[in-house]
């Protein structure tokens, strides 16, 4: 595919992601490859800037940031499929895979058409609330959708139903529905499994569950997961990957589902699953 627009998600935060963007702004220009940034960055910095819209619309996304940009850019990106390149200025970088020292050689090897697409799956998420089941959000995540009890509440009670079974009763501090991707993530603090970034799998983790027995469980990702609030919950929420989020109600009603769309993941050649969580988790290391 030709490139000829490129967006760019930036970590505004980090001076040097700053200082890499207005440096590669000029370096596809110079290649003839025009580049839009979101609103803010661009209006500070004299750059040319666009709306979430117009930055779905390009032909490219390169991320300078962590993970966390990253996850940014796939709400930024609507589930347009704009190919993803990740330039690792955080300290993971499970998802931005490409060290700054790397980011000129790699990008003109993507503008000359030498790069591999790695799909991700993602979730569909739907709230549902009140007696009629009104649905008041609609949303997707990359990594996972949490739903969490505030710092002072009870020990909360989610029904959890897969394909309209009974799965259980998880009563703990929350619950995480996580991706093969958000498996490095949120759930593997809670002791959740590492799941190869592209199987067709979804997890099921407790947070701090009451109930000892109560393990992670991985499901097929064609079914279909329903958590329900017990009606007397109190100070829960419903996190989208640590993006955006609101409270829950008793009784509401969490819908989950795997998302038609993907996000396009830009390979690094030089890395692979497993070199990453050599280094990144410092396996074989005392």
């Amino acid at each position: 595919m030709a490139i000829s627009k490129v967006s760019f998600v930036v970590n505004i935060h980090r001076p040097e992601a700053r200082s890499l963007l207005t440096d590669l702004v000029e370096f596809l220009a110079a290649r003839g490859v025009s580049s839009i940034c979101e609103e803010a960055l661009g209006r500070e910095l004299g750059l040319p800037f666009g709306s979430s819209a117009e930055l779905a619309k390009t032909d490219l996304c390169v991320v300078l940031g962590g993970d966390g940009t990253l996850l940014h850019a796939s709400y930024v990106l609507e589930g347009e499929p704009v190919p993803v390149l990740g330039i690792n200025l955080g300290s993971l970088g499970f998802l931005t895979e490409v060290p700054r020292p790397e980011v000129h050689a790699m990008l003109e090897r993507v503008l000359e058409g030498d790069f591999t697409l790695e799909p991700r799956m993602k979730l569909r998420v739907h709230l549902h609330r009140g007696p009629d089941h009104k649905k008041i959000l609609d949303g997707e995540v990359l990594n996972d959708a949490v739903i969490n009890k505030g710092a002072m509440a009870r020990i909360a009670g989610v029904d959890a139903f897969i394909d309209d079974l009974p799965v259980t009763t998880y009563r703990a501090d929350g619950l995480i529905v996580s991706t093969p991707t958000g498996s490095t993530g949120y759930s593997l603090s809670a002791a959740g499994p590492i799941l190869y970034p592209t199987m067709n799998a979804v997890i099921l983790t407790p947070i701090c569950p009451h109930t000892l027995t109560q393990r992670p469980i991985v499901v097929p990702d064609d079914r279909k997961i329903e958590l329900r609030l017990d009606a007397d919950a109190e100070e829960m929420y419903l996190t989208l990957d640590g993006q955006t989020g609101l409270p829950l109600q008793p009784g509401d009603r969490v819908q989950i589902k795997q998302s038609k769309n993907k996000l396009l993941l830009v390979k690094n050649p030089a890395l692979d699953f497993f070199s990453v969580l050599r280094t990144k988790l410092k396996w074989g290391e005392r």
